[in-house]
């Protein structure tokens, strides 16, 4: 004898529900208009602040600037993918990373976020006091 029990009914009404779900996420998705292809991607980021900066501030010298930055995908030879921005404290690296919402932060206080890569390095500073930077490279990217 077939009979539906009401677990078969159950789990058809749950795997009907699982299915119209994804497909009403990812809808949107599928149907929106692919991104223009026309640029780079350097063209549709915001570009960080072009002006390099040397100053020193409270006993240590702060060097910064905007950098070319090439994408993990680059190939050698390939065009980079970008402006960056590299940020030294009395020549020792600071690792400035730029966040989505425009803002900066760097691995010395990474839970705040910098409107420039020169607060990043201020607060660095005060953050760090009389101590120095490592000079060991967190990662290199060679192309």
């Amino acid at each position: 004898m077939n009979t539906i029990t009401r677990r078969d009914v159950v789990r058809a009404a749950m795997t009907t529900a699982v299915v119209l779900g994804t497909g009403a996420a990812v809808a949107p998705i599928v149907l929106a208009d692919p991104a223009p292809a026309s640029g780079s991607r350097a063209d549709a980021d915001p570009v960080p602040p072009t002006g390099t900066f040397d100053e020193v501030y409270r006993g240590r010298r702060i060097q910064g600037g905007p950098t070319p930055v090439r994408f993990a995908s680059s190939r050698r030879g390939a065009p980079t993918g970008g402006p960056g921005i590299e940020v030294s404290i009395d020549g020792r690296s600071l690792h400035v990373m730029r966040r989505a919402d425009g803002t900066y932060l760097s691995l010395v206080n990474h839970y705040q976020s910098f409107a420039t890569p020169l607060e990043v390095a201020r607060a660095a500073v005060d953050e760090i006091g009389t101590a120095q930077l490592s000079t060991a490279r967190l990662h290199q990217h060679t192309a």
